[in-house]
C-alpha cells in the first residue's frame, strides 16, 4: 500500500539532513538554530527513522531493507544520507534517534511555555522495522533470544538484535494497518496503525547534550502514542527560543512498546509553535511545569520516573496539579474523581526513565474557569523534576 505524501502544509518545510539534524543526541543551549520561526507559525518536518540505518544493522539501509525485498529506489534518499554522514554517535553512550532540530520561536523565554500542536501526520513509507536488542527491552535477559529463528519477517542480526519488518496494506475497509507475518502457513498479525511522534521536546538548559533515551521535564523520548494528529504538546520553556525538535516517528506503538521499539517509521509531520507567556500559559495548564498533553476529548497528565511506580505516582500529582490550578478541584474531589474516573496508562517501560499518563477526559469536567490562580499549586513542588526524571527537584 504505497503512502500518498502529500506536499508540505507548514509555513516552513524542513527536511532532515546531515545539516539539520543530530543524531543520538539532544540540542543543546550552545547548538545553532536550523531554523527560526516567529510565534504561531507553523513547520513541515520530513522526519528520518533510526532503524534500518544503525551500525547494529550494518548502516546501510539499501542492504539492510533488500534483505527484506524492498527495492533500492524505495529507500528514502534522507535515510541513505544520514546513514553514510559523518555525524557524531557514540553508539555506546548516545541514543539511536535521529533528531531534526532545533528550531528557534522568536519571542519564547525561560519561563513560558511552548506549545507544540502536531495538526498532521503522514507516512513517507509503505513498511517499518519493530526492532529488540541489547536486553533494553520490558523482558532483558529473556528476549531477544540467542536462538531466535529467521523467519519471513523477523531476523536476528550478527550483533544479537532482532528486527522485525512490517508492511503496511490495506484492510476491507481499505484503511491502512500494520502487518506481521509469522509461521509456515500464510498467517499474519494485523493491527491498526496510528502515527505520532516519539520524540518532541524543548532544549533543556544543561552544560552538556542529552542523550535521546531518556524523557524529561525538556519532553524529549516521550513515547505517548495518544500525542497524535489534532493534540497538543506544552513545554517548560528552558532556554531563550525554546529550542523545540523532533523525531523518532512511528506508525504504531502499544502502551508499555514492550520489545524496545514501536512500529518505526518516517513520517512527514506539521506542527504550530506557539509561545504562551504568563496568563495565557496558566489559562492552558494552571500550574503544570512539566510536560502536559491535550486533545479534543481529554487532558494528558504526564508522570516520568526511573520506577515505573513512581512514574504513576508523578502522574497522577500531575493531574491533581491541573485539576487543582487549573479547574478549581479541591484536592480531596480531585483525587476522588481521578480514582473514579481517570485512566492511568503506561506510556512506555524501556527508555531508561519510565512513563505514565493519565487521562482526564474534558467532557468530565466541562468549561474550565474563567479565573486563573495565581496561589502556588499544592502539588508542585512533588511535580518538579530533574533532567533524569529521578525524582529529585534540581537545574532543569
Amino acid at each position: 500500500m504505497s503512502p500518498h505524501v502529500p506536499a508540505p502544509e507548514g509555513r516552513f518545510h524542513l527536511p532532515t539532513t546531515p545539516k539539520t539534524a543530530r543524531w543520538g543526541t539532544l540540542p543543546h543551549p550552545g547548538s545553532s538554530p536550523v531554523l527560526i520561526v516567529r510565534d504561531g507559525e507553523t513547520v513541515t518536518v520530513d522526519t528520518v527513522s533510526h532503524e534500518g540505518i544503525l551500525e547494529d544493522q550494518g548502516r546501510d539501509p539499501v542492504r539492510f531493507f533488500g534483505a527484506y525485498g524492498v527495492a533500492e529506489r524505495e529507500v528514502l534518499p534522507d535515510a541513505r544520507a544520514i546513514a553514510e554522514s559523518t555525524l557524531e554517535r557514540d553508539p555506546g553512550a548516545d541514543g539511536p534517534h535521529v533528531v531534526t532540530g532545533p528550531i528557534s520561536v522568536t519571542g519564547a523565554m525561560p519561563g513560558d511555555l511552548l506549545k507544540v500542536e502536531t495538526l498532521s501526520l503522514h507516512r513517507r513509507a509503505d513498511y517499518g522495522i519493530v526492532s529488540s536488542r541489547h536486553g533494553k527491552g520490558a523482558l532483558p535477559g529473556h528476549l531477544p533470544a540467542p536462538d531466535t529463528a529467521d523467519s519471513a519477517a523477523t531476523r536476528r542480526l550478527p550483533s544479537g538484535t532482532v528486527s522485525t519488518f512490517c508492511t503496511v496494506e490495506a484492510d476491507a475497509t481499505a484503511r491502512p494497518v500494520g502487518v506481521i507475518p509469522y509461521g509456515t502457513t500464510g498467517r499474519a498479525a494485523r493491527f491498526p496503525l496510528r502515527p505520532f511522534m516519539g520524540v518532541m521536546g524543548v532544549t533543556a538548559a544543561t552544560a552538556h547534550p542529552l542523550s535521546t533515551v531518556p524523557p524529561g521535564r525538556h519532553g524529549g523520548n516521550l513515547d505517548v502514542k495518544v500525542l497524535d494528529t489534532g493534540t497538543a504538546l506544552y513545554l517548560p520553556v528552558q532556554i531563550d527560543g525554546a529550542g523545540f525538535y523532533t523525531g523518532d516517528p512511528h506508525y504504531a506503538q502499544g502502551n508499555g512498546e514492550v520489545a524496545l521499539t514501536a512500529l518505526e517509521a518516517p513520517l512527514r509531520a506539521t506542527f504550530r509553535l506557539t509561545v504562551l507567556k504568563g496568563a495565557a500559559a496558566r489559562r492552558a495548564v494552571g500550574l503544570i511545569d512539566t510536560p502536559f498533553g491535550e486533545s479534543d476529548t481529554h487532558w494528558i497528565a504526564i508522570g516520568l520516573h526511573k520506577d515505573l511506580d513512581e512514574a504513576m505516582r508523578a502522574a497522577v500529582r500531575a493531574a491533581l496539579t491541573f485539576l487543582t490550578s487549573r479547574a478549581g478541584m479541591d484536592a480531596a474531589s480531585a483525587y476522588a474523581y481521578l480514582s473514579a474516573a481517570a485512566d492511568l496508562e503506561i506510556s512506555q517501560v524501556v527508555d531508561q526513565v519510565q512513563g505514565v499518563h493519565c487521562l482526564i477526559r474534558k467532557s468530565d469536567i466541562g468549561e474550565l474557569p474563567s479565573d486563573i490562580p495565581v496561589q502556588k499549586g499544592e502539588f508542585m513542588s512533588e511535580t518538579a523534576v530533574s533532567p533524569d526524571c529521578s525524582g529529585t527537584k534540581g537545574t532543569p
